[in-house]
């Protein structure tokens, strides 16, 4: 069965890196993959990838050694022959697209300008290419699946529609809604004096910033750090959601973040910002001791006189 498949040459920036890298790729019609310190793992079974994976990096947490894991397997067993694949620029522009012609094969040194020792012969197309998108909408691993509607939206179409899961409560107040779907850009713009300093607005490194931070499991309104604890804060507007909806989802965002960026011993927490106190938004948060509630109000006055 035809599979689909988005790649990073290699990190967006800096960009000559990129650069460089891509240009070999399109040139010799491949695609490459790092973790040179694991050596020639294409002979070894999955659980040997893995052993080999947690010896070479014993100070990552188990959910990065297991990505890196389920990363290289792929690449070296899952992505075959009449397979396509999408070579991202960070995670708002398609470089290109190509199909893969043969198996993936150990050649250290093939690129000297990266230490990639894996490589996949594709047959890389001459549209589209350099395709950027307003909106983040590819993943931030080297390397993940699509389905063939994703791969077909963001090849032919504008990119894949942001829409809320299925089965989601409706909107229990739709002025605060609208209200808060502002405020939220009021917030970001005037982050520093809002928070006193003590969070900030978290960048990733391919420069995208934390408003409506793309994840796996939708959009966080707001990703900041800590200054003082370093810690993730992933902040969500109620914008007149249940509780039960606003609480799920920041705690389901959380999850993300502690899954997929956050380093050794990094905390994440949570912090909603409403208009009116909720008392069933009390109780749901309860039973935790990372997510604080902050409540805003917003005046507005007419005078005779400027």
């Amino acid at each position: 069965m035809q599979r689909y498949w988005v790649m990073a040459p290699v990190e967006s920036k800096p960009s000559g890196l990129f650069d460089a890298v891509w240009q070999f790729d399109r040139d010799k019609n491949v695609i490459s993959i790092g973790w040179s310190q694991l050596g020639d793992v294409t002979g070894m079974t999955r659980e040997e990838l893995a052993l080999s994976v947690s010896s070479a990096y014993p100070d990552k947490p188990s959910q990065t050694k297991g990505l890196y894991t389920n990363m290289l397997w792929a690449f070296y067993h899952e992505m075959l022959p009449g397979d396509y694949v999408i070579a991202r620029r960070g995670r708002k522009t398609l470089a290109g697209v190509g199909r893969i012609t043969g198996p993936a094969a150990y050649a250290p040194g093939r690129n000297s300008n990266v230490e990639h020792p894996g490589f996949i012969d594709v047959a890389w197309q001459d549209q589209p290419r350099d395709k950027t998108f307003p909106t983040i909408v590819f993943p931030m691993h080297t390397l993940a699946e699509f389905s063939e509607d994703q791969f077909r939206s963001v090849v032919e179409g504008g990119g894949p529609p942001i829409t809320p899961p299925k089965g989601e409560p409706e909107i229990e107040d739709p002025s605060e809604f609208v209200l808060e779907k502002y405020l939220e850009d009021f917030i970001v713009s005037n982050f520093a004096a809002i928070f006193k300093g003590h969070l900030r607005v978290f960048e990733d490194s391919e420069g995208n910033d934390g408003q409506q931070y793309a994840t796996d499991v939708g959009p966080i309104d707001i990703l900041a750090i800590d200054a003082k604890s370093n810690a993730f804060v992933v902040i969500e507007l109620k914008k007149g959601r249940s509780s039960d909806r606003v609480v799920g989802q920041i705690l389901r965002y959380m999850g993300w973040v502690k899954r997929n960026l956050c380093s050794d011993g990094q905390m994440v927490k949570g912090l909603i910002i409403c208009r009116d106190h909720d008392s069933k938004l009390t109780y749901a948060l309860e039973m935790t001791n990372n997510i604080d509630v902050r409540y805003y109000n917003v005046s507005f006055k007419l005078r005779e006189n400027p």
